[in-house]
């Protein structure tokens, strides 16, 4: 995957015109190599960014032939439009091993949701070291296994991948069925109170007194 850059002379507040132009500030740093102001495509950031994330290589393709493997690993969205506003390219040497979080991705349907029973999504990334090469776009959990109460599937349950080193207990749990939630009961309403009597009328000479 691979992603257009210009360098960029303009900084500080005046960047506003490169997004008046549709295009994205960014930082291209990283061990070994040096900073450099960039500035990409906001349209092409965001096609890449949908199917990348965090978490995947892209190929920063600068001016001038230079090619550099990164992570994006910092981006600002504007909170209403949600249009890119930076962004930062993390450099990563191919022959370094990193540590990174890689997402969990929940498939199929658990049978247990047809009896009910919630399934209850513990983890969402596992942390990984791995070489650049080798390191996947998400682990996939299949939840098609989860049939009944107290079935749960553990981070060990996961398809272990060759020259991946996980940093959560093999015992961790990824899901699990829950219990059913417990309606409760409305009180009964008390009972109507019963109506005094009304007072006796007083005898008329008395009331003529």
């Amino acid at each position: 995957m691979e992603l257009k850059a210009s360098r960029r002379e303009i900084v500080g507040r005046k960047v506003k015109t490169l997004r008046a132009q549709g295009l994205v500030p960014a930082e291209l740093f990283g061990h070994g190599v040096k900073n450099e102001h960039l500035s990409v495509s906001e349209r092409e950031l965001a096609k890449v960014f949908k199917t990348a994330g965090e978490h995947e290589l892209v190929t920063i393709a600068v001016e001038g032939g230079k090619k550099v493997p990164v992570l994006i690993t910092d981006v600002q969205r504007d909170a209403i439009s949600g249009a890119f506003l930076a962004a930062d390219f993390h450099a990563i040497r191919m022959d370094e091993k990193i540590r990174v979080k890689i997402p969990v991705v929940f498939t199929g349907e658990a049978p247990a949701t047809k009896k009910g029973l919630p399934i209850i999504k513990v983890i969402g990334e596992i942390e990984i070291e791995t070489l650049p090469g080798t390191m996947p776009h998400a682990f996939e959990v299949d939840l098609s296994v989860l049939e009944d109460l107290g079935k749960s599937i553990h981070v060990k349950d996961i398809a272990a991948l060759k020259d991946v080193k996980i940093f959560v207990s093999p015992e961790s749990v990824v899901a699990t069925v829950g219990e059913k939630a417990k309606e409760e009961v409305a009180p009964a309403p008390a009972p109507a109170a019963e109506a005094a009597p009304a007072a006796e009328a007083a005898p008329a000479a008395e009331a003529a007194k």
